[in-house]
């Protein structure tokens, strides 16, 4: 990928993060506080920080050592979101988790799947990963909604497995690997090729929620 000009399909772009982004970034955060919040990885005995530009320079030294791939989201030109491809591994896993939030004004406009499309193949094709896993509250609904519609097959219940908005939350396991999508997941999302069933989360850890 040519990272000066990112991934785009229609409005959606997917670009790696700048330092110029941390104003946009921290209003949007700032401005949907009662939309993100539940949704938001925090530390145990700590607090939030809002210091967007710490954050992406973080991030961007994150990328420099191989470590995660940090990108904005945009819709029309503005900035909508981040995705995170973090905790790359390499060697024998060549795997990576990816992690998104979009803002409330720019919801229901196929951006986050689109998006995650996008950077799964990117990790893929371009990046040398295998496998590409999402992990997801059971309470967030609009974010099940994105692993239904592009495919992610459901890997299992992890209890109490990362700390969220103030303590430690039960997430849902999904993924793909590349030979999943030989065509590639956003062709096939586009093509209707989705198996239909594939995130669909089994009644016993449904019911142990």
């Amino acid at each position: 990928m040519d990272q000066a000009t990112g991934m785009r399909h229609g409005p959606v772009e997917l670009r790696l993060v700048r330092s110029r982004d941390a104003r946009a970034l921290q209003n949007e955060l700032l401005s949907n506080r009662t939309w993100l919040q539940p949704w938001e990885a925090t530390v145990p005995h700590g607090s939030v920080s809002f210091d967007m530009r710490l954050s992406i320079r973080r991030l961007l030294q994150q990328y420099r050592d191989g470590g995660g791939y940090p990108f904005v989201m945009e819709y029309d030109g503005e900035v909508a979101g981040q995705l995170n491809v973090w905790g790359v591994a390499r060697g024998s896993l060549c795997s990576a988790t990816i992690g998104y939030w979009v803002s409330e004004r720019f919801a229901g406009r196929g951006i986050t799947p689109t998006a995650v499309a996008l950077a799964t193949d990117a990790c893929f094709t371009e990046y040398g990963l295998h496998r590409m896993e999402i992990c997801i509250r059971p309470e967030n609904a609009a974010s099940l909604r994105v692993v239904q519609k592009l495919g992610f097959r459901y890997e299992g219940l992890r209890r109490r497995y990362i700390h969220i908005d103030g303590d430690w939350r039960d997430h849902y396991a999904f993924a793909l690997t590349r030979d999943d999508v030989p065509q590639g997941v956003l062709a096939r999302w586009l093509s209707g090729e989705v198996p239909l069933h594939a995130a669909d989360v089994p009644p016993a850890d449904r019911l142990s929620i």
